[in-house]
């Protein structure tokens, strides 16, 4: 009620003010013209009386004058006529001006000093009169004058009711003001907190509510969007407490994000983590006039934010966004995420002409086709080299001057595009605890050696205290590759590589997806999906009952085009298949600043349109095309809604994509068919495991998923879905950072001392 007082009262009090300054300038300019319009009126009037007064004035007509007087004396407003002669005499003047005659000399001479008309206000015995004198001349002689005396106050009278009317006015509109006002902020603003308060406690006692809505309200969209945030956390944080406490109580070994912040905090103690990634986990890009905040699709991003919130890290980035540098500080800082910052983004600006060398050339088409096994031979260029060796010394001085201030900083450098980068840091900053997670899979020590540049790559790898593949095969190839090209020490006991009196442990640490705790019980129905897959077909427009899923970036390592052709191989032998089987390929456009990226994306599109015109029939075809990219939420429908999904890469570390298949199969149904060169075959052994290369195989494989029964699916779904659920996302962040608090740096330091203390006495002996 206070609140509306005070609203009310400062509404009424500016309304007052602006009401009253108005009214006033009003009043006044009324005035102004109604004194304008006397003025007016007697001159006039006593323009009109000089022709006839001359005349009598000349001849002294004292009676004749007087009756001309009187004839005009009667006129709206004037009060009298005064006619003097040359000497100043009254010789005529309307009657019932006697109390209001006074000396009117002085108005006569500032008349007769203009020549003309002259008039003015004055107060008489309290009456306001507009008296205007007029000289009379004939041929430039004065013979006599005349004064018209007017009633000015009616002016007065007319003011006075212009603002009694302003005022009543005023007065009915500060009663709708208030009215309005008291409807508008119960409507507006006691409402909708009176909700926002109701919403809080509910929270708070731990009642369920309805989400907060504020529909149109402007003013309190700001106020609405914290309290949404505030009430996520409130409700997000209650239940991690269940979470965990189930947990506890089941003894279960699940990893949470909760649970992997915990462990960071508990492992880190008071140091400070940094993630060096080439993309970002928030980007900035331009609509229109507004700038929007881009959350890219990533598994990197689940597993680490966990992390850099529970230790306010930072993470480096390639600023790629086109409004990216609209929204830093001076020291290309921002906190995210935005609606909750936890920790720093600190974005590192490329060039175009570094990012071209350094990503499409160095990392993209040199070691990406080096490191897979895919039949495309890797290009490799001077220039791009030297561009891969400027970025990498640009993210290493970046995350140097973050690591400045901080006492053993934790440092994990995610992939392929910053092999040199350990070495770099390592050099400057020996107390650093530096992980590198190889993302991709790493060949035989045959294949690396294509490389012109294996050694110095190896040696910036070498840096790390601790170097991640997603296999342990990968591992042994890495070994393999080091103990053939550097001098080094290898024990494979312990699979650590030392170089220089600096150790580096070499482990394979799988990664993978999150998958949701609080999965539903499998369902006997299997209405929903029927009704999902009718869906998808109607949206696609084609007629089937079998649905494949591919999802991949259009990518030379991926065996999309030996997944087509399986296709055409199934659908040839089983042909009772046609008309019924579909593969709807998820193709999101790749590298297409690549000449290799683009030709394969013509070649995928060509074999596609081959196989549909070959076999199409009416209103069915059995390979659908989606060329653009597709958010998780829209991918995840395809996965709940196949029969199966074939994952057929040539050479892939891990792909994700066969686990986040199992991750939304909440159901217990579906079949997962997995080349065997792709990392996920070794965990997920209930898959169909398949040689892509072997085209009769994948065709089998399919036939085997399609017939295969619904207990045998649930089975191998439930396995499967346990191992994917048990070594989530967060376990593989977990191993990293726990592999990596447990390097020893000491030794190593004291041995760097040592050496330090040893090479000036060398230098000396080597002069003698």
């Amino acid at each position: 009620m206070r609140l509306s007082l005070r609203l009310i009262s400062a509404l009424i009090l500016g309304v007052v003010l602006v009401s009253l300054l108005f009214s006033y300038l009003q009043v006044r300019d009324e005035k102004l013209a109604l004194e304008e319009d006397l003025d007016t009126r007697a001159d006039l009037l006593a323009e009109s009386l000089q022709e006839g007064l001359l005349p009598l004035l000349e001849r002294h007509a004292d009676p004749e004058l007087q009756r001309m007087v009187l004839r005009f004396g009667n006129r709206e407003h004037l009060a009298g006529i005064v006619v003097y002669d040359s000497q100043g005499i009254i010789v005529a003047k309307t009657s019932g001006l006697g109390p209001f005659i006074a000396d009117h000399s002085s108005l006569l001479a500032r008349a007769s000093a203009r020549h003309r008309g002259y008039g003015e206000f004055q107060r008489i015995q309290g009456v306001r009169f507009h008296l205007y004198a007029l000289p009379l001349q004939h041929e430039n002689t004065l013979i006599g004058g005349v004064v018209l005396v007017h009633d000015a106050t009616y002016i007065h009278d007319q003011s006075a009711a212009i603002w009694r009317s302003k005022l009543l006015h005023l007065g009915a509109l500060v009663l709708l003001i208030a009215f309005i006002t008291l409807l508008v902020v119960q409507m507006s603003v006691v409402r909708p907190i009176t909700e926002v308060a109701q919403r809080m406690r509910a929270v708070r006692m731990g009642q369920s509510a309805r989400p907060l809505e504020f529909p149109g309200e402007e003013l309190l969209r700001p106020l609405a969007r914290e309290v949404q945030h505030v009430t996520r956390s409130l409700e997000e944080a209650r239940s991690s407490a269940k979470k965990e406490a189930a947990l506890r109580n089941a003894t279960a070994s699940l990893w949470t994000a909760e649970r992997l912040g915990a462990h960071v905090r508990s492992t880190l103690h008071d140091s400070r983590l940094f993630v060096i990634a080439n993309r970002e986990p928030y980007m900035h890009r331009r609509q229109g006039r507004s700038v929007e905040v881009i959350v890219p699709a990533s598994s990197l991003v689940t597993a680490l934010e966990p992390i850099l919130r529970a230790c306010d890290g930072t993470w480096i980035a390639h600023g790629s966004g086109d409004a990216d540098r609209e929204r830093v500080d001076a020291k290309d800082h921002i906190r995210v995420p935005p609606e909750h910052p936890q920790y720093t983004l600190r974005r590192v600006w490329l060039s175009r002409e570094q990012e071209e060398g350094y990503y499409n050339g160095f990392a993209n088409e040199g070691l990406w086709p080096l490191c897979h096994i895919a039949h495309t031979r890797p290009i490799f260029r001077a220039s791009d080299w030297r561009y891969y060796q400027v970025v990498n010394q640009a993210f290493a001085n970046a995350a140097l001057q973050e690591m400045a201030e901080v006492r053993q900083p934790v440092l994990l450098v995610q992939d392929y595009h910053f092999a040199l980068l350990p070495r770099y840091i390592k050099e400057k900053r020996p107390d650093a605890r530096i992980a590198i997670f190889w993302h991709i899979p790493w060949p035989n020590a045959e294949a690396f050696g294509i490389c012109p540049w294996q050694s110095e790559l190896l040696d910036g790898l070498l840096g790390a205290d601790v170097i991640g593949f997603h296999i342990q095969s990968h591992c042994n190839n890495f070994l393999y590759t080091v103990d053939r090209a550097l001098e080094s020490r290898i024990e494979w006991e312990r699979f650590t590589v030392t170089r220089n009196q600096h150790i580096s442990a070499v482990r394979p640490f799988p990664i993978s997806v999150e998958v949701a705790e609080d999965a539903p019980a499998p369902a006997q129905d299997k209405t929903p999906v029927q009704e999902a897959r009718k869906a998808i077909l109607n949206d696609l427009g084609i007629q089937g009952e079998s649905i494949a899923i591919g999802v991949d970036r259009v990518d030379y390592t991926k065996g999309i085009l030996e997944r087509f052709r399986g296709v055409e191989c199934f659908l040839e032998k089983y042909p009772h298949y046609q008309g019924k089987f579909i593969l709807v390929q998820i193709g999101a456009p790749s590298r297409m600043d690549i000449k290799r990226y683009r030709e394969l994306y013509a070649e995928v599109e060509a074999e596609a349109e081959r196989i549909n015109e070959r076999l199409r029939n009416g209103n069915w075809k059995p390979i659908v095309l989606l060329r653009r990219h597709h958010s998780h939420q829209e991918i995840e429908r395809y996965y709940k809604a196949a029969d199966l999904c074939l994952v057929t890469s040539l050479h892939d570390g891990m792909n994700l994509v066969a686990k986040e298949f199992l991750a939304a199969r909440e159901d217990e149904q579906g079949v997962l068919v997995l080349s065997l060169f792709a990392g996920a075959a070794y965990e997920l052994r209930d898959a169909l495991i398949v040689n892509p290369y072997d085209t009769e195989q994948l065709a089998e494989s399919i036939l085997r998923a399609l017939t295969m029964t619904v207990q045998e699916r649930r089975e191998r779904m439930q396995r499967m879905r346990r191992t994917v659920k048990e070594n989530n996302i967060y376990r593989w962040a977990s191993g990293l950072i726990t592999e990596l608090s447990e390097v020893r740096l000491e030794p190593q330091r004291a041995n760097a001392e040592e050496a330090e203390s040893i090479r000036p006495r060398m230098a000396s002996l080597r002069g003698m």
